[in-house]
């Protein structure tokens, strides 16, 4: 079944362009290179206002669950933001140069980020992020990189982390704290996205997408997406269906549709949108609240079609309605009385709307 891609909320957000963008259940926040961060509420669509703590281009945004942000820029700085207030808890001064990428651990205890002073910087707490505002954040360890990196992120089950360095991709083990593989491309690296916890999208600087496996660090399939270079990849799963979505400089969106059974197989294109601009930075916010809605029309809709099954076997000179107990009552049309063939539509339609109030 073929996708639309259709406008839902258009905004002019910066004065700049954009630099990052990260979603939780509810908001929606971009990064710039006018130094602020925009916040936008997604189940009013409004703008909901702006954070002002970082001097520099906002490089990189990540939510923790619901109740906190994480944000990296230019000065050095990592800020923790509390989603409910949206004030500053802690900020860190966690690079010398600018910090280029930071992922936060599936347990909440530790990010990692990396920056331009050539360090990968972990700042971990006690108790974990939801209560970084009660303890004080600190800088566990700082590791040396032979290079600047310009991405890091977690696997899913927090037992490895990437780091890219240009064309270079190290995989560490969380146990051992030590390269475990290493994938190269010809090409310069921008974006990467964990698709399981040992499948690696990666794209670069060329329209090719590729997945690798992290144990094997092997290519196992390859596909042009677009006509130039891939700036971002997101990936999400909806009612089993696992979606890739990309976004590259020549304006186009896309999403693919991909079988983790068929990894090998090329996904298939769903939709395409072509936005007329230069996109930089992409992520996807879902609704859980219709999710959960559409989710229970269907059940209810199931539920529907087994009670019109059952019925199916009424002959057609019988008429049905529902009782206050929910019992469906059957009468012959011809000893119902004129009169009342009139009211007993009403009668259901009445009952039927007390029963939903």
């Amino acid at each position: 079944q073929s996708w639309t891609i259709v406008p839902g909320f258009t905004h002019h957000a910066h004065s700049a362009s954009l630099s990052a963008v990260a979603v939780n259940n509810r908001y929606v926040v971009t990064g710039s290179r006018d130094e602020t961060i925009q916040i936008y509420d997604m189940k009013k669509k409004i703008e909901h206002g702006a954070l002002l703590q970082h001097n520099g281009t906002i490089t990189c945004l990540e939510f923790y669950g619901t109740a906190h942000l994480l944000s990296g820029a230019e000065d050095g700085l990592i800020c923790i933001w509390n989603t409910k207030r949206w004030e500053c808890l802690k900020s860190i001064k966690a690079h010398k140069g600018q910090v280029t990428s930071l992922s936060i651990h599936p347990s909440g205890k530790l990010a990692l980020s990396v920056g331009t002073d050539k360090t990968l910087s972990m700042v971990c707490t006690d108790e974990g992020i939801v209560t970084w505002n009660l303890v004080e954040g600190r800088s566990a360890f700082i590791k040396n990189l032979k290079q600047n990196a310009q991405l890091i992120k977690w696997s899913p089950d927090g037992e490895r982390y990437v780091t890219v360095i240009a064309n270079k991709v190290d995989i560490y083990r969380l146990d051992t704290a030590s390269v475990s593989g290493t994938i190269t491309t010809e090409r310069r690296i921008s974006s990467l996205r964990f698709i399981t916890d040992s499948i690696l999208a990666i794209a670069g600087d060329d329209e090719i997408i590729r997945f690798y496996s992290c144990d094997s660090q092997k290519c196992l399939c390859e596909f042009k997406a677009h006509e130039n270079r891939i700036k971002d990849i997101y990936t999400f799963e909806r009612e089993g269906q696992h979606v890739i979505v990309t976004a590259s400089s020549d304006g186009y969106i896309k999403m693919w549709n991909l079988d983790l059974d068929k990894i090998q197989d090329v996904p298939s294109l769903l939709c395409e949108v072509n936005t007329k601009a230069r996109l930089t930075c992409l992520a996807v916010w879902l609704d859980e609240a219709s999710e959960m809605k559409e989710d229970s029309d269907k059940a209810a809709a199931s539920s529907q079609a087994k009670e019109d099954e059952e019925s199916s076997t009424v002959k057609k000179n019988k008429a049905l309605w529902t009782d206050a107990s929910g019992k469906t009552a059957k009468k012959k049309r011809k000893t119902i009385p004129e009169k009342q063939k009139l009211e007993a539509p009403l009668q259901k339609k009445k009952k039927k709307q007390n029963i939903s109030t």
